[in-house]
C-alpha cells in the first residue's frame, strides 16, 4: 500500500498536517507493508525539510499512490480518480456548499473516507481535532478576558511556536477572588478545556457548589447536560435520555448565568435541543455572565451571543443583549465574545501531532485489514455510488434537499 500525504489546497490555506515527521518515520519503520511519501508543500507548519530529515521522500505528484491522506476539503480541480482519500469532507451533514464536491468525488470514481465517520462499535469518534479546539479555545478565553478587562495581554496562540511556549503565557493570568468559570461538556474538546484550566491551576468545584458557595480563589465547574437541561416536571433523568430524546427537555442554565463570569462552552449541541440561553435570558438583569468562549460555535442558535463566528486574526467581538446587536467587544455592559471556528488551526504543531498519533494507534492497523469494519463504515462513497452505510446522502447527492 502506497499512501501518500497531500498538499493543503483549500483558500485559506491550512497549516495542519494528518502525520508530522517523525509519525511519518514510525510509519515507515513499523508497517513494512506501508510505503508512505510526502507532496511538497510552503503550507504546512512543518517544513518539507523536516520530513526529509527522517528519511521521508518528497514528491511533487501523489498520482502513484493507493491511499491519500489530507485535512480539509480537497479542491474539485484537484481531485485524483479513482483513489482512496481520507479528509474531512464536511458532507454528511447535507452541507450545501459542499454538494458539488460529493458529485464530483462520485464522477471520479473516488473512495471518500471521511474522518468523522471513523467510529468504534459503539458509535464513538476514533480520531478528531477537538481536543485541541478545547486546548485553544480555553486559552482564547483568558485571551479575551485580559483584553477585555485590560488586567493582563496573552500572546495569540497562533503567534506561539508550539504548545509549551503557549503555556509559559498562562502565568500572566490574574483573576480576582470568587471568579466563577463555568464549561459545558464531557467529550474531546471539554477534555482540552479541562487540561488548560488545570495548568492555570484553577480549583474544580461541582455544579451545586458554584452555585451555593463564595470562594476566596477564582473556580470552574465542568457542567453536563444533567445541569444546565430539565424536564418540564422536574422529575430525575440520565444523560442518555436527553441524547436520545432532545426535544423532550428544557433549558436550565439561567441559574448559572446569575453566578459565573465566565462562560466556556465545549459541549455538542442537537438542534431538537433546548438553546443553552437565550437573547432573552441575556437580557435578564440578573444575567452575571460576561465573557463567553464560544468553542461549539453554533451560529445564532445555542448560544444567543454567538452572532457570528470570529476569525484567527479577529478572534473577539461584543454582544449588546439589549440590542441584540454586535457592539465593540470592550464596550460599556457588553458580553464579549470568542467564537473562532477553526481553532486547532491555531497550534498546527500539537494539533497535527496529536491527530497523527491517533490514526497510527486506531485507524491505520483498520486501513491495513479493516475485519472489524472500521474503514468501511466510514466510506462515503467508492465505486461511483454512495456505500449502503451513507444512503441517507441520496437526496442531497440529487439536489433534493439544501441542507
Amino acid at each position: 500500500m502506497k499512501i501518500g500525504v497531500i498538499k493543503e489546497g483549500k483558500t485559506p490555506p491550512d497549516e495542519r498536517v494528518p502525520l508530522s515527521p517523525a509519525q511519518c518515520k514510525e510509519i515507515t519503520e513499523n508497517f513494512p507493508s506501508v510505503n508512505l511519501v510526502v507532496q511538497k508543500s510552503d503550507v504546512r507548519r512543518f517544513k518539507s525539510e523536516e520530513y526529509a530529515k527522517n528519511g521521508i521522500e518528497l514528491v511533487d505528484s501523489v498520482d502513484d499512490c493507493d491511499v491519500l491522506l489530507g485535512v480539509k476539503e480537497v479542491p474539485i480541480d484537484q481531485l485524483i480518480p479513482n483513489k482512496k482519500y481520507f479528509y474531512f469532507s464536511h458532507t454528511t451533514k447535507k452541507q450545501p456548499y459542499n454538494r458539488d464536491l460529493l458529485k464530483a468525488m462520485l464522477d471520479h470514481n473516488i473512495t471518500m473516507v471521511d474522518y468523522e465517520g471513523l467510529t468504534n462499535e459503539k458509535g464513538m469518534r476514533l480520531i478528531g481535532f477537538g481536543k485541541y479546539a478545547g486546548i485553544v479555545g480555553c486559552y482564547n478565553s483568558f485571551y479575551t478576558y485580559g483584553k477585555q478587562t485590560g488586567s493582563f495581554d496573552l500572546k495569540r496562540a497562533y503567534l506561539c511556536e508550539d504548545r509549551a511556549e503557549m503555556e509559559e503565557e498562562l502565568a500572566k493570568i490574574k483573576l480576582p477572588n470568587n471568579f466563577k468559570i463555568v464549561t459545558t461538556g464531557g467529550g474531546r474538546v471539554a477534555s482540552g478545556i479541562i487540561e488548560i484550566l488545570n495548568k492555570i491551576g484553577l480549583k474544580k468545584v461541582s455544579s451545586t457548589e458554584i452555585l451555593e458557595n463564595d470562594f476566596n480563589e477564582p473556580v470552574f465547574a465542568q457542567l453536563l447536560v444533567t445541569d444546565y437541561y430539565k424536564k418540564p416536571d422536574n422529575s430525575k433523568f440520565e444523560r442518555r435520555d436527553v441524547y436520545n430524546n432532545p426535544q423532550d427537555f428544557e433549558r436550565d442554565f439561567m441559574k448559572f448565568a446569575k453566578t459565573a463570569n465566565m462562560y466556556i462552552s465545549g459541549h455538542f449541541w442537537d438542534k431538537n435541543a433546548p438553546y443553552i440561553f437565550t437573547r432573552e435570558d441575556a437580557k435578564h438583569p440578573d444575567f452575571k455572565i460576561k465573557t463567553v468562549a464560544d468553542i461549539s460555535c453554533d451560529i445564532d442558535t445555542a448560544i444567543a451571543s454567538t452572532i457570528k463566528p470570529s476569525t484567527i486574526v479577529d478572534p473577539i467581538y461584543g454582544y449588546d443583549a439589549q440590542s441584540e446587536s454586535e457592539v465593540s467587544f470592550d464596550a460599556e455592559n457588553a458580553i464579549t465574545v470568542m467564537a473562532v471556528d477553526n481553532l486547532p488551526c491555531e497550534l498546527p504543531k500539537d494539533a497535527s501531532d496529536d491527530f497523527g498519533r491517533e490514526f497510527i494507534d486506531k485507524i491505520l492497523p483498520h486501513l491495513i485489514d479493516d475485519k472489524q469494519g472500521v474503514i468501511d463504515r466510514a466510506t462515503i462513497c467508492k465505486d461511483g455510488d454512495l456505500t449502503a452505510h451513507h444512503e441517507f446522502l441520496r437526496d442531497y447527492v440529487n439536489g433534493e434537499v439544501t441542507a
